[in-house]
């Protein structure tokens, strides 16, 4: 098989060559007492079982979880699902050839929405913020262009809703849309105000995570988390930003931001503001239903 065989078009007793994420990899033990590898691979279409039998502990020593790895095996059924049955395997950068450049994020699920048209409806969304403070902040946002990409490739979650390589972007664009739609149903809504803190709610998401093999934390994401690291970032950007948003303005959208997931995450433990109370409703009802979509209905609820 050629390295850009999928694993989604993969079938029963084809011949396997070709280099995947390794997201799983279990020493574990036959009835009889023989040490044997259960390992889970994955490209961008799909995931798929692999087990090696022979020589287990050689080739367990030479790759480790979430590094690509060059597979040599055959495609088997077992209790109706296919099995790849591994004869070798090895970590990318010990193999020859070409395989040791290939780049880890193209092995991570990739979302199905053109990543430009979201750009775009971004942007749009941003021209909708009237009030001079947010939009000068939005402005700054958008003329970052390492920001404007991270935004493009980032996850919104490890392993749950929007859980893909430009995840973020399509999450943060669904938000803003409905709070836009919110605020022309209850025109007492403060539209400039939710309007930018449904844009910036998950910024923090961009110093969050690592993208290899698979989707890991940054440090910072594991020791503080998404909610903090969004503070810090409008914090810092506003305090670099002339005629960016007042004092008031600024306490009333890092209260948006630090609740986005209830108010227990806010300071005082309540939404400060109806605005707050949306942002918090919507980011869960596109989350929920992204959630149900993608993984059923009892995530979606969860």
């Amino acid at each position: 098989m050629s390295a850009e065989r999928t694993i989604s078009s993969l079938r029963a007793g084809d011949d396997v060559r070709g280099v995947y994420a390794c997201v799983r990899k279990d020493r574990l033990k036959t009835r009889t007492g023989s040490p044997y590898l259960a390992l889970e691979l994955r490209d961008r279409t799909g995931s798929i079982q692999a087990r090696a039998f022979r020589d287990a502990d050689l080739l367990a020593g030479r790759f480790e979880r979430g590094e690509l790895v060059t597979l040599v095996g055959r495609v088997e059924r077992f209790r109706d699902d296919l099995v790849v049955e591994v004869t070798d395997i090895r970590r990318v950068d010990e193999a020859a050839g070409a395989d040791g450049q290939a780049a880890v994020e193209s092995f991570l699920p990739v979302a199905y929405r053109d990543l430009d048209e979201l750009d775009g409806f971004l942007e749009h969304l941003c021209s909708e913020v009237y009030d001079p403070g947010y939009r000068a902040l939005l402005d700054s946002l958008l003329a970052d262009s390492e920001l404007r990409a991270a935004l493009r490739r980032t996850p919104c979650t490890r392993n749950g809703h929007h859980a893909y390589l430009g995840g973020l972007l399509e999450h943060t664009v669904a938000v803003a849309t409905l709070a836009r739609e919110l605020c022309d149903l209850h025109r007492r809504l403060n539209s400039d105000l939710l309007l930018t803190a449904a844009i910036v709610h998950d910024i923090g998401r961009t110093r969050e995570f690592t993208l290899g093999a698979e989707i890991g934390l940054t440090e910072a994401g594991r020791l503080l988390g998404h909610l903090t690291l969004g503070q810090q970032l409008l914090v810092e950007r506003c305090a670099a930003l002339a005629g960016g948003p007042d004092e008031a303005g600024r306490l009333a959208l890092l209260n948006c931001v630090l609740s986005h997931h209830g108010p227990g995450n806010a300071p005082g433990g309540r939404f400060a503001t109806p605005e707050a109370l949306a942002l918090y409703r919507l980011n869960a009802l596109d989350a929920g239903v992204k959630g149900a979509l993608e993984h059923g209905l009892s995530a979606g609820q969860e």
